[in-house]
């Protein structure tokens, strides 16, 4: 069974199959925040999104991460990302420079999940 939450009529925000989570891709909700002021907001929508998903971060199997300017903001970026990110069981990872859909964006994330049984 497939189980979509937060949909509209372009995406569903959360899936889930087979206990695992997908969850779109995330943009901070303030454009006008730093890197790492929307790393930040980006980590706590995805918190949130997980728990309503029945998972949290220390589940995360995988992060997908898309950044504006990598040369001007990958060190700032890693110093939010590795104090946020479970030491115990960090997640597969790749980060690459992007094109953004809005000129604000900063950065953006897509996490894979397991569902907390």
């Amino acid at each position: 069974m497939i189980v979509r939450k937060q949909v509209n009529e372009r995406m569903s925000r959360i899936v889930e199959h087979n206990n695992t989570i997908y969850l779109a891709g995330i943009v901070s909700d303030d454009k006008t925040l730093d890197i790492k002021g929307q790393a930040k907001r980006v980590f706590e929508i995805a918190e949130t999104r997980l728990e309503e998903a029945g998972s949290n971060k220390h589940n995360i199997l995988r992060a997908e991460i898309f950044v504006k300017d990598i040369y001007r903001d990958f060190s700032d970026f890693n110093e939010i990302w590795d104090s946020w990110v479970s030491k115990e069981n960090p997640p597969a990872r790749a980060c690459v420079e992007a094109n953004m859909a809005s000129e604000g964006t900063l950065v953006e994330i897509i996490f894979t999940a397991a569902k907390i049984d």
